[in-house]
This record gives structure tokens, sequence and C-alpha cells, in this order.
């Protein structure tokens, strides 16, 4: 399994992105799919998954903002983030967690910096 995250760039606070995270291989249910990001310094935050049955939590703080959709037929996993922060700037990761056998699959990152 392989992810591939790209989309990230520079915006302005209010902006918005869309990042991708295009799939190869095959992930193996009951998995995770999902956005994390991480600021220099500081652990990595989740910032939505959703379980293989369809549940989808979003964190806290991009609650109402950002949204997660999938394109099965093109194997690519999205985020829209919408009225971006500067507190948004960070590395965004996707990746994939194959429940059964604990597999945990990374993205290489892509940056996303939001301007004052």
């Amino acid at each position: 399994v392989q992810l591939q995250a790209s989309g990230g760039g520079m915006v302005q606070a209010g902006g918005c992105l869309r990042l991708s995270c295009a799939i190869s291989g095959n992930i193996d249910s009951p998995n995770v799919l999902g956005w994390y990001r991480q600021v220099p310094g500081k652990q990595r935050e989740m910032v939505v998954r959703v379980f293989s049955g369809g549940n989808t939590t979003y964190g806290d703080s991009v609650q109402g903002r950002f949204t997660l959709s999938r394109d099965n037929a093109k194997r690519t996993m999205y985020l829209q983030m919408n009225s971006l922060k500067p507190e948004d700037t960070a590395v965004y990761y996707c990746a994939a967690h194959e429940l059964k056998m604990m597999k945990l699959y990374w993205g290489q990152g892509t940056l996303v910096t939001v301007s004052s």
C-alpha cells in the first residue's frame, strides 16, 4: 500500500485548498482512512478519519470547515479545507490503518501555509 498526498500550498486566511491522497494497493477491511497534521515541535493531530463502516469523525478545530470525501473509482481521498486560519498551518499527512493486521501506512506529507 502506498499513499501519495498532494495539493498543499500557501493561501491567505479565509481561503481554501483541496488536498488529495492517491492510494495504490489494497487496503484490507476493517480500516480507517484519514488526514492528520503536524506542526514542528508538536504531536501529530487527527484532522478527520473515516472508518470502513462509514463513521466519520472530525477534529474539533476543523469541524464545519473541512470535509473529507472519496472517489473510489480514482482511488483518491480528498480533504476540502475552507475558511482557513493561520493556525491550520502544518504538514498534512494522509493515512490508512488496517485494523485487523494493525498495519499503518502514511503518505509523505504536504505543507499547508496560511498567512494572516
